[in-house]
């Protein structure tokens, strides 16, 4: 157990100062826990405190306790004392920390908190895994011989019991002192735990061989003992139980070890995303470079970010190009072209030129920061099969232990040995650790939420996979989800003996002179096809169109009555084109020059490359694909038949405060609706659907009101997210059916005396290793090509 005293130390005394006056939300660090009933036993006790509501996660070992405002937290942390754990706030992790900082802090606080995740892989030295590998090895090289002498008579030379008695002694009081400890402080506070289970069997055992070696005739030279895997029978005087003290306490202490490395694993995830970001930042200042740590930068700073570095934090460009890798972050492979104007996010990386960098957003509210924060609250809650499960594990060990002694009573009423009756009752109390119970969902979920956030996958809360299951439509907004949210040049016509490149040339130095988003759009493309002339005597007409003299060439561009204006008539084909492009919901620009119409241009909100595919793979998943729209009808259907979604679902023109109303009609119908959106419109119809899933490229307001959030601002992120969320769900319950089982099969079982003492320590040991590592295979889920 963590004899660290809650509450000293400067950094603590400040921080509980500074918490205690006001009601809120607090996360403390719990110390002592050794199982998943100890852990119901805390959040019970918080719970009773009026105006508290606490969620134990005996895998993270974490409280996180809203309280109202007349509780303090030192009153919250006195009451996890009271029953008999430690309780401290955590230094809370801080994304860009350098080596030795906070984040380095908080793993080892964690790992130093019962079996909390640690910083990454098991191999990671922490004084929690480091004591109980020490205490592990010791105890198994006591353990081997007493065994091995134990179960093969051919071994067992003239007073080799004694020899056995030597060794086991300091397995059972060395090996089992963390389980002996908690089980007596339990005891104390009138509770019991796996611990209790366990110091009672191994001592009972080492009890029972103690008085047969001393009182008994199992001490007599020559003295051989059988093994049995079930029930030891004969004499109660000369049977011995040492391989089953010394046994079971090296196989728990294994289990134990092996769950606390495979947890650590199960929150890799998270510790790798708090620990992406950059460690300082060049920042100019006076017109020179000046190196400061992160902690040190303010909104408004400017920095430069070299090729090959990790941008210090979210900003604008303000001068400079170059390719950003956003992988980190949002798992997309392929560098996104960046330059003044855009937006960066911390932490990614710089691959290609200089860039100069204006911060807009610094320490917790960056876009990782946020990011952690989510993943974090996400391991941190319960789904509602782990609550039950909760509730199983508190009232499990105490029945388990009326089951031993009646198991223990049975024996002697129906067989009258002593050595059958002690081996069952024994075999029961060893076999019934609960813990498998408490791995379950947070294993899982930690796997699977760190997982989805190495995706661009974030998840909120555990109650969002539950949601995923029933879920059968789903609600796509267009603009900047279907399609990119911003206006895109698509087609270019033009008349006879007029080239495509000339017309886009001509338009886009006219329109490059206008601030309209479709005159951007114009100009954009032809100034990725080269380098633009200038324009003289530019004149915009609002709401008709643009003139101007390009290269000597009197140009005009607009709607086409601006262009009959100055007798420039579209001839047939332009015209042809120019109807089509309007009936598909799109734009046409008329573009005329030297006395005539000579092009048409189609401009419009594209579609994403991705959208027809994440529509289909959203339709393999069982859900139903609804376009919802403010936007004309003819443009929703028009981007409906382009990605696959039926014309019968497709509701347009509907206005922002009425998206909601439309997820509530859907749901009036018996249907479980999600909803895809991106925009502050999106954000009423996203908290009212059963599962909200928000563009990462969207706006805050969106992503406050969602479920998931698909960072790299893809749909086929969607279809992901549902599947890894499906996927994690699936793990928790199969989890769960495993620790269930286990204890329903395995209790009738010891208590017909049909496992050997040794053998459930063994059974029980590896039940949670097994919960884990079958959460970890989470970590090798991927996104679907």
């Amino acid at each position: 157990m963590n004899t660290t005293t809650p509450g000293t130390g400067t950094r603590q005394s400040e921080a509980l100062a500074a918490a205690a006056p006001a009601g809120g939300r607090v996360e403390l660090a719990i110390g002592g826990m050794t199982c998943a009933s100890c852990a119901a036993r805390i959040e019970k006790k918080l719970n009773r405190m009026e105006g508290v509501e606490a969620t134990v996660n005996y895998a993270t070992a974490k409280a996180v306790v809203s309280h109202a405002p007349g509780v303090g937290v030192q009153e919250l942390i006195a009451t996890v004392e009271r029953t008999g754990y430690t309780a401290e706030l955590p230094p809370r992790p801080v994304p860009s920390a350098a080596p030795g900082s906070a984040s380095d802090s908080a793993s080892v606080a964690d790992s130093e908190h019962g079996h909390g995740p640690g910083t990454g892989s098991g191999a990671d030295p922490d004084p929690e895994s480091a004591g109980l590998r020490q205490r592990l090895l010791v105890t198994a090289a006591l353990a081997v011989p007493v065994v091995l002498l134990a179960m093969m008579p051919a071994l067992q030379f003239r007073n080799w019991q004694w020899l056995s008695f030597a060794l086991a002694g300091p397995a059972v009081a060395y090996g089992g002192w963390p389980f002996h400890r908690a089980a007596w402080t339990n005891l104390r506070h009138g509770a019991a735990t796996m611990d209790t289970l366990v110091s009672i069997g191994t001592l009972a055992a080492f009890g029972w061989s103690a008085w047969a070696l001393f009182l008994g005739t199992a001490g007599t030279p020559g003295m051989v003992h059988g093994f049995s895997l079930g029930l030891s029978s004969g004499d109660a005087s000369d049977t011995l139980y040492l391989e089953t003290a010394a046994g079971v306490t090296a196989f728990i202490l294994l289990g134990r070890y092996l769950e606390a490395r495979a947890k650590r694993r199960a929150g890799a995830a998270l510790h790798a995303l708090l620990s992406l970001g950059a460690r300082d930042a060049a920042v100019l200042r006076d017109g020179r470079e000046v190196r400061v740590p992160i902690a040190e930068l303010a909104v408004g700073d400017r920095f430069v970010v070299r090729p090959g570095e990790k941008i210090a934090t979210d900003g604008t460009v303000v001068e400079g190009t170059s390719a950003v890798d956003t992988s980190l972050l949002t798992g997309e492979s392929v560098p996104t072209e960046t330059g003044p104007g855009d937006h960066v996010t911390g932490a990614t990386v710089n691959s290609g030129g200089r860039l100069v960098v204006e911060a807009t957003r610094v320490g917790a509210d960056t876009q990782l920061a946020r990011m952690a924060r989510l993943v974090e609250d996400a391991q941190n809650g319960k789904a509602a099969a782990q609550r039950l499960a909760d509730r199983i594990s508190a009232v499990f060990v105490p029945a388990v232990l009326v089951i031993a002694a009646v198991t223990l009573v049975s024996w002697l009423v129906v067989s009258g040995s002593a050595t059958e009756a002690f081996t069952a009752a024994v075999a029961v109390l060893i076999i019934a650790c609960p813990c498998a119970l408490g791995l379950a969902t947070p294993t899982a979920l930690m796997v699977g939420t760190g997982r989805g956030a190495q995706l661009g996958i974030l998840i909120r809360g555990p109650e969002v996979l539950e949601s995923t299951r029933a879920v059968d439509t789903v609600v796509l907004d267009k603009t900047g989800t279907l399609t990119t949210g911003v206006m895109t040049l698509l087609a270019v016509h033009t008349a006879a003996g007029t080239t495509e490149a000339e017309a886009l040339r001509l338009a886009g130095a006219l329109e490059h002179a206008s601030e309209h988003p479709i005159a951007r759009a114009v100009a954009e493309a032809a100034a990725r096809a080269g380098e633009l002339p200038g324009v003289t005597d530019f004149v915009s007409v609002p709401g008709r169109g643009v003139q101007g003299v390009v290269e000597g060439r009197a140009v005009v561009a607009g709607r086409e009555q601006f262009l009959a204006d100055w007798a420039q008539h579209l001839p047939a084909p332009l015209a042809a084109a120019k109807t089509a492009a309007e009936a598909a919901g799109r734009t046409a620009v008329a573009v005329g020059w030297d006395g005539a119409a000579r092009a048409v241009l189609e401009v419009a909100d594209a579609v994403r490359p991705t959208s027809a595919e994440a529509v289909s793979r959203l339709r393999a998943l069982g859900l139903t694909p609804v376009l919802l729209t403010g936007d004309n009808r003819a443009v929703a259907l028009s981007v409906a038949a382009e990605v696959g979604i039926d014309a019968d679902r497709v509701v347009a023109e509907v206005l922002p405060e009425d998206k909601a109303a439309v997820v509530g009609r859907l749901q009036a119908q018996g249907r479980t609706v999600a909803m895809v959106g991106d925009g502050v419109n999106d954000a009423a119809a996203l908290a009212r659907a059963d599962l909200g899933l928000a563009m990462g490229t969207g706006t805050d307001a969106a992503m406050e009101a969602a479920d998931l959030t698909l960072v790299r601002g893809d749909l086929l992120a969607a279809a992901d997210a549902i599947r890894l969320s499906r996927r994690t769900l699936g793990t928790i319950k199969g989890n769960l059916f495993w620790a269930f089982g286990y204890n329903v099969a395995a209790l009738p079982l010891a208590a017909l005396g049909l496992l050997n003492p040794m053998i459930a320590g063994a059974a029980m040991a590896f039940s949670s290793v097994f919960v884990v590592s079958n959460s970890l295979r989470l970590r090798g889920f991927r996104a679907q090509d």
